[in-house]
């Protein structure tokens, strides 16, 4: 199957997952809701052009917002977790190893630790940005942080057991196969 069409697959699948399952339980006090949609950032390959992450970004969260009738909350997360991913990835991984022979990021091809640290820092800014465009309203302080740990933590629990469970096949980008 082609990349492509696999990337198609998981922006419908992503999508319909969060709009369908997980925005139907109910958050624990308006305290805890669990996102998972914006692992198909994540997952995009290595070496895509910028421009285009960043366009992939914004149409995946505005069809987000689209479901949610969310105007714009979901379209600049993910655009601001486009926008930091190339970056995140360059920290975690050196470009003489065997990491960038890999498509894209997983922890297989980047280790579990930099893979999980790499899912951490993209969850926690995601969350972050997010908690704070809702909560952009004087509330109080420890609300905010609280909100944003939770679901940073639930949402990471999310993600490992994802890679856990589905675990991807791996190509090398040098294979013509």
């Amino acid at each position: 199957m082609s990349e492509l069409l696999k990337n198609i697959i998981r922006y419908v699948v992503f999508l319909l997952v969060q709009v369908f399952v997980l925005n139907n339980i109910p958050p624990l006090h308006q305290f805890v809701v669990p996102y998972l949609y914006f692992l198909f950032i994540l997952w995009l390959p290595f070496h895509i052009n910028r421009f285009a992450l960043l366009l992939i970004g914004f149409l995946f969260g505005l069809s987000m917002d689209a479901f949610t009738k969310t105007p714009g909350l979901h379209a600049a997360a993910c655009i601001l977790i486009a926008y930091v991913r190339p970056f995140i990835i360059n920290l975690l991984t050196s470009r003489d190893t065997a990491e960038f022979n890999y498509v894209s990021p997983s922890a297989k091809s980047m280790g579990w630790a930099p893979y999980a640290t790499y899912a951490l820092v993209l969850t926690l800014m995601h969350h972050t940005w997010m908690v704070l465009l809702e909560w952009m309203q004087f509330g109080t302080f420890l609300y905010f942080i609280g909100k944003v740990a939770a679901t940073t933590g639930i949402s990471f629990l999310m993600i490992m057991l994802v890679e856990m469970l589905f675990p991807r096949k791996q190509r090398f980008r040098t294979n013509t196969a």
